[in-house]
């Protein structure tokens, strides 16, 4: 809604102050109370009219840059494997900051790899391929696309939901649990591991896990999260080197 036609003009004040602004979206035959009301959100929302506007694929893009923000891990040069980057908006993000297009003279030129299960739009200056994160040797084919280590593995992955918030805090933790292990395989000393967590008191022991294996590891929740959502971000810098005994996957 255009804000030069705004509801109401010509029209006696309610003496409110302020007019209700939102776009309100009706139910129509077969649209799901839940669907009208997401859609009424989407349409609302700031960071969505935010991110076409700028050229983003979603508004998840404006996570990662605050994150980035305030943890700088996505340095010039840097090497980036995003798991699970569909639709693309943190690729974006990468490749602007880590100077993946070589388009800021006097910087370091970096790589931005994203996979994912499904195909996903080609993003300049990021190479995108299909990929199992989970399946056998999913490390090494990792490894080789980016010519070695990563300097950043990063994930906004999340379960699909079953409507039950248990359940679904429970698949989230164990899905940033498997993308720990490959973040273990593929990551430089020093490195950096961001992931996508629901809040739920099931974290607990990886969060252990990632303490023992990074120097820092921080929880937020960026401003461009929504104030009613249960998710927050794990941030780990500084990794020091798989702690296998201690995870367990040492030898007998």
């Amino acid at each position: 809604m255009s804000e030069d036609k705004k509801p109401g003009a010509g029209r006696k004040s309610s003496g409110r102050g302020q007019r209700d602004l939102r776009v309100r979206v009706k139910s129509a035959k077969g649209r799901k109370l839940s669907s009208t009301l997401w859609l009424e959100r989407q349409l609302n929302d700031p960071y969505v009219a935010r991110a076409r506007r700028e050229g983003y694929r979603g508004r998840a893009a404006y996570k990662i840059r605050e994150l980035d923000d305030k943890y700088r891990f996505l340095l010039p040069g840097a090497r980036v494997v995003d798991l699970g980057c569909a639709p693309g908006g943190w690729c974006q993000v990468a490749v602007a900051r880590v100077n993946a297009l070589g388009d800021k003279p006097g910087k370091r030129v970096g790589r931005v790899l994203g996979v994912d299960l499904q195909e996903v739009d080609p993003i300049p200056g990021a190479e995108i391929h299909q990929l199992d994160f989970l399946s056998d040797g999913a490390d090494e084919q990792v490894k080789s696309w980016l010519g070695g280590g990563a300097d950043v593995v990063m994930s906004d992955m999340a379960a699909a939901s079953s409507g039950h918030k248990g359940t679904d805090h429970l698949r989230i933790v164990a899905l940033v649990e498997a993308a720990a292990q490959l973040a273990f395989d593929v990551l430089e000393p020093g490195g950096t591991f961001v992931a996508k967590v629901l809040a739920g008191g099931a974290e607990t022991e990886m969060q252990a896990m990632l303490k023992r294996n990074f120097r820092k590891v921080a929880n937020v929740k960026p401003p461009a999260s929504r104030s009613d959502s249960s998710e927050k971000f794990v941030v780990a810098q500084g990794f020091r080197g798989r702690d296998d005994a201690a995870d367990g996957q040492g030898a007998g």
